[in-house]
């Protein structure tokens, strides 16, 4: 089969490679546009991009895909590309544009999205930060066959996977874009062969997996440490975790939640020393492990408190409108 591939982030990489060592003929790919990333702020290509270089395939990178919408004139360009393509299915992974419906009609056998989630748990843009953040013992990989709305669409193929206490969004999205990759591959065999089924979405258990805000990376210390050690988990590799001393302002990235009892207010620090930042939270404490000063690195716990006072009794806050 001829596969059209529209995909943005090292996630959907991975599963274009997986398409490609399948022997899947993808003779065109669309994805986000180059941009500012880095110290000098660069144009850079997305990791799908340097993908389709590397492979001779070509690429379209339209602002947007709407033929009445603000980008007219790349939305058309596109859409001559994706008929000259002349593909049986289109694979969508983490792309960033909305399809509108010529898009999803164009391809024979339609368009499957590879989505990170169990559908209909966190239908949206940031399932697996979402999954962690809100203690899920597992999560996995959804196959869906596209429509019109936001993850909507009957699914193909689902498999599990679980969520070891340990993972951050970091670990968690390497193992699901692995599967995400085998399981593409899986569901485009079948499709070929009239084989992939597909069943409409549950109407229970529908919850949204809304945008990661910079915002949200304030430390609430009122909160239990059990949840602020999941958020920290769930915003690494971004936002990461901040809290203030003072004017400073220190990034939080890696802390274990601990069970102890203690009348402290929150936020307050109970020990500071090579095992790191013990602070007090609204249930428990959390031991900070990995932080980071303004303009610095990250650095262990040990190693920060070397270049930074930071002792017993001082108090951590966040902006009051955080």
């Amino acid at each position: 089969m001829k596969v059209i591939f529209a995909g943005t982030p090292e996630f959907a990489r991975v599963a274009l490679e997986r398409l490609l060592q399948a022997g899947f003929e993808v003779p065109l790919v669309l994805t986000q546009p180059d941009r500012p990333a880095g110290r000098g702020m660069k144009l850079q290509a997305s990791p799908v991009k340097q993908c389709a270089l590397e492979h001779g395939i070509r690429i379209e990178q339209p602002r947007s895909l709407r033929l009445d919408g603000k980008y007219p004139q790349e939305a058309a360009a596109a859409q001559q590309a994706l008929l000259e393509a002349q593909a049986d299915v289109m694979v969508v992974a983490a792309y960033g544009l909305i399809l509108p419906q010529w898009v999803l009609d164009l391809p024979a056998k339609g368009c499957l999205n590879i989505h990170g989630s169990l559908l209909p748990r966190w239908r949206g843009a940031a399932p697996i930060h979402r999954a962690i953040e809100a203690g899920d013992a597992e999560t996995g990989i959804t196959i869906m066959h596209m429509d019109i709305g936001l993850d909507t669409g009957d699914m193909c193929l689902i498999e599990r996977l679980p969520i070891d206490h340990a993972d951050t969004t970091a670990s968690l999205h390497d193992k699901l874009a692995e599967l995400g990759g085998r399981m593409i591959v899986q569901a485009l065999e079948l499709s070929a062969g009239g084989d992939l089924t597909r069943t409409p979405q549950p109407a229970e258990g529908v919850t949204y997996a809304h945008k990661i805000e910079k915002a949200e990376s304030w430390m609430d210390w009122t909160l239990p440490a059990v949840e602020l050690d999941r958020r920290l988990r769930a915003f690494n590799p971004f936002p990461g975790g901040a809290t203030q001393l003072g004017s400073e302002v220190i990034k939080l990235w890696t802390a274990t939640a601990e069970s102890m009892a203690h009348s402290a207010v929150p936020g307050t620090v109970l020990a500071a020393d090579a095992q790191g930042v013990l602070v007090a939270c609204g249930q428990g404490a959390l031991r900070l492990t990995q932080l980071q000063r303004a303009g610095g690195k990250r650095l262990a716990a040990a190693d920060f408190l070397r270049g930074f006072e930071l002792a017993a009794g001082a108090v951590l806050t966040s902006p009051e409108n955080a």
